[in-house]
């Protein structure tokens, strides 16, 4: 069964032998730093009533979520690394697991966060520095994904 996405096709004359990897770490890079700017800039412009500090807690789990994620190889998840490691490849699906349950969270907490204290509030106020929460996490999780499975270890050797 062929997916519906086979059926397109490009004649960019792009030869992306050899440049996945570079690519998949600059469009995640792009994304992590976009989406720390963003949440900077936002921490920067709105009042302490607008936007605490508590909420880069949430930022920063999902930063940590990303390094998790991206710690061990694919070769060690599906069991085929050279060197095995402390718990093997049952502990490196768990770390994995455990990297993605806290990327979800973070992203379940920025939507939270976003509805309670931003859009169901009544009265005049900005919604912005919900919207850049979720943004920000969002983007976050796009660049984990990116940078994961957007890249290829067969060049690793």
């Amino acid at each position: 069964m062929s997916g519906c996405l086979d059926q397109i096709s490009c004649n960019c004359n792009i030869d992306w032998d050899g440049k996945r990897n570079g690519v998949a770490s600059i469009v995640a890079a792009t994304l992590f730093f976009s989406a720390w700017w963003l949440m900077l800039d936002t921490a920067a412009v709105y009042d302490k009533k607008d936007w605490t500090n508590v909420y880069i807690i949430v930022t920063v789990a999902s930063s940590i979520a990303m390094f998790m994620v991206n710690a061990i190889s694919n070769s060690q998840v599906r069991g085929e690394a050279l060197q095995e490691s402390v718990l093997g490849t049952k502990g490196a699906r768990l770390w994995l697991m455990g990297a993605f349950c806290l990327s979800f969270a973070c992203l379940v907490a920025a939507t939270w966060l976003l509805f309670s204290d931003y859009v169901l509030v009544p009265g005049d106020h900005p919604v912005w520095p919900g919207v850049a929460l979720f943004i920000h996490n969002l983007m976050i999780f796009a660049a984990s994904l990116v940078y994961k499975f957007g890249r290829t270890e067969d060049l690793w050797g």
